[in-house]
């Protein structure tokens, strides 16, 4: 990270901010984290003011807005964090928080009151142990996902360590990793760091934090294609926001390029209730909406679920349009199809 933008000097001084906007983002800065990696410096189009990848990652002095409904945890991780660095929401499987920093730093991040913020950037021994020890101690758990922060700026030599540890854990069967970095610095993944993926013996999956097509650089799916070819299976994640991905074709896009870099298409995410991020999020109908105009016009390999972390802690649910609806007649239903007619199921009459 030491060779990322991080202030807003530097920023105005590479003309992605303006002069008379240094206090402001000074001011952004003081409480929200910052860093742009070179390789998304370079997809920047500074000739676009309204260029999708900068506003991503160029911070605004919109963020000093917080809205009412706005959140410091928005989507309840504190409520189910038994112990440090693991959040058990679900039954069946655990966050595990190895890393309180990332390689970049989203301005929509749901986490960004936590990740960041100058404390120690990973757990410490006890606090790695004690997490540990709390899924060994639960047969229930079946999943591991690994966030933060994002683990891939740990070396492989520390995530060798954390897989491996993994691997003893016998009921633990999956381990899912999330991370940015194969697009935002996709130099990170060398074979070392690959093979540290691969330590714990589970069955391993990657997911890809993503949210346009033109962070899929050449580079950026050459690292994914280092991670597939290795057998590791990799899946998408992607923030619906205003101004970067909220149009159709944009959408269809992205997630074609996904498909097309053997990456699946995962989840489509609402914007979260994160301070100072309300100039970024859409509305429901707005996602709805969207979905709608993807829902056959995209094979189904290419669609994502549409889905709402539900404030407070009480997890994700789908929100995505309804295609079949009650009519009010026993036993049948109306159905829409991606044209938008419909129709009644089953339908009236004997048929043949």
């Amino acid at each position: 990270m030491s060779t990322s933008v991080q202030t807003p000097q530097e920023l105005i001084a590479l003309g992605l901010a303006q002069p008379g906007e240094r206090a402001a983002l000074e001011a952004v800065a003081e409480r929200y984290a910052v860093a742009i990696s070179p390789t998304i410096l370079g997809l920047i189009d500074k000739a676009d003011p309204a260029d999708p990848i900068a506003r991503q990652f160029v911070p605004s002095p919109a963020e000093m807005v917080t809205t009412a409904d706005e959140r410091a945890d928005p989507i309840g991780d504190h409520a189910h964090s038994p112990v440090e660095g693991v959040v058990h929401r679900y039954p069946d499987r655990v966050l595990l928080k190895l890393v309180n920093v990332c390689a970049v730093y989203c301005r929509f991040c749901f986490r960004r009151e936590m990740v960041g913020q100058g404390g120690p950037a990973m757990l410490s021994p006890a606090q790695f142990d004690t997490a540990f020890n709390y899924i060994a101690a639960r047969p229930e758990i079946w999943e591991v996902i690994l966030t933060g922060g994002d683990p891939l700026v740990m070396s492989p030599r520390r995530l060798r360590t954390v897989m491996a540890r993994l691997g003893t854990i016998p009921h633990v069967k999956i381990v899912r990793i999330h991370t940015r970095v194969p697009t935002v610095e996709p130099e990170r993944v060398t074979p070392a760091l690959v093979e540290a993926l691969k330590d714990s013996g589970k069955t391993t999956y990657l997911g890809l934090h993503v949210n346009h097509a033109r962070e899929l650089s050449a580079a950026a799916r050459a690292a994914c294609a280092r991670i597939v070819e290795a057998g590791i299976p990799m899946v998408s994640q992607t923030v619906l926001l205003k101004g970067v991905n909220d149009r159709a074709d944009v959408l269809a896009d992205l997630m074609r390029a996904l498909i097309e870099c053997r990456v699946k298409p995962y989840y489509l995410h609402h914007g979260d209730l994160a301070p100072g991020t309300s100039h970024l999020r859409t509305d429901i109908a707005t996602g709805q909406a969207l979905m709608r105009q993807l829902q056959g016009r995209l094979s189904g390999l290419a669609l994502p679920s549409y889905v709402l972390d539900i404030p407070g802690g009480y997890g994700k649910a789908p929100a995505g349009p309804a295609y079949v609806t009650a009519n009010g007649e026993a036993g049948q239903v109306t159905v829409t199809d991606f044209n938008g007619r419909a129709h009644i199921y089953p339908p009236r009459g004997s048929g043949v």
